[in-house]
């Protein structure tokens, strides 16, 4: 929602002082320029991406329209399967436990927690380190960096359309002066006719320069900022799961360890320890009356 209130600030601001300053807004209304423009623009973008990054770019867009970033049910959520989950370890036999995060789809842990089980890749993060920690045989420190590599390699897939699309907006004042020299072109070829019509045809290629300029700078190069600031913030939930388990394994009881985790949530969205605990506790209960509450 903030997206589209700062895109029609923007924009209305723009247009608003330029018809105040005696302007005619008809005038930037030349669609061939933008057809020049913008064709240009997304041509360059498939040739650089691959079609997995293309399709992920379009996702990305719309979690960063409609400001997908991660709630406080989120977080409550992945400390609640993770305060299962290392109860579940502490307390029970290998085989047990496996039979959770070897089909987690089937698990009724996991089922307790669909915020997290529809998240494949994080359910896949969870099931592979707690594997590793029941066999037994692993190094914190091991465990460690080898987390660290992972989720290094998951922040840099998760960051690519904003890589693609801040590309795109770099280039865009480039290709406005493409459009705009194609305009030049044109009035070029009508030098006999009136000077009314040459400017007008003079002023339409510069709407090309003028367009290049704000789809960078004022749609494009936020867009992309807002991406990278949405899939940051989903990427902290490996961050928690990796400071949970760590501790864990330094020796750490499940609550104690559950603390770890928390504490590397930003403190505007981190849930108190009060609110953890009820909701560890409950093992999701607390998530089952909010659904409860809002379906009253």
């Amino acid at each position: 929602m903030s997206f589209l209130i700062g895109i029609i600030i923007a924009v209305g601001c723009m247009l608003g002082g330029f018809a105040a300053m005696g302007g005619h807004i008809q005038v930037i209304w030349q669609p061939w320029e933008f057809v020049i423009i913008g064709g240009a623009a997304l041509g360059t973008f498939i040739i650089a991406n691959k079609m997995k990054t293309i399709k992920d770019t379009g996702y990305a867009i719309g979690e960063a329209v409609m400001d997908k970033s991660l709630k406080q049910r989120d977080y409550l959520d992945v400390l609640g399967v993770l305060y299962t989950l290392m109860r579940e370890m502490r307390g029970k036999a290998r085989n047990e436990v496996e039979e959770h995060i070897d089909n987690p789809d089937e698990s009724a842990i996991f089922q307790n927690f669909p915020r997290v089980l529809v998240n494949k890749n994080l359910t896949n993060f969870i099931c592979d380190y707690c594997r590793l920690i029941i066999i037994g045989n692993a190094r914190a420190h091991e465990i460690e960096a080898l987390m660290d590599e992972e989720i290094e390699t998951i922040l840099h897939d998760t960051l690519k359309p904003y890589d693609a699309l801040t590309i795109v907006a770099e280039s865009l004042p480039a290709l406005g002066i493409v459009a705009a020299v194609l305009g030049v072109i044109k009035a070029m070829g009508a030098l006999d006719q009136s000077p009314e019509l040459l400017g007008h045809l003079i002023g339409s290629a510069l709407v090309g320069t003028f367009a290049g300029i704000f789809l960078s700078y004022g749609i494009l190069s936020p867009l992309a900022t807002k991406i990278k600031t949405v899939r940051e913030n989903k990427s902290r939930l490996y961050i928690i799961v990796k400071q949970t388990l760590l501790a864990f394994m330094n020796g750490a009881m499940p609550q104690i360890a559950l603390e770890h985790g928390r504490k590397t949530i930003s403190s505007s969205d981190r849930p108190s320890i009060d609110i953890v605990e009820n909701e560890t506790v409950a093992g999701g209960a607390g998530k089952a009356d909010d659904n409860t509450k809002q379906a009253a």
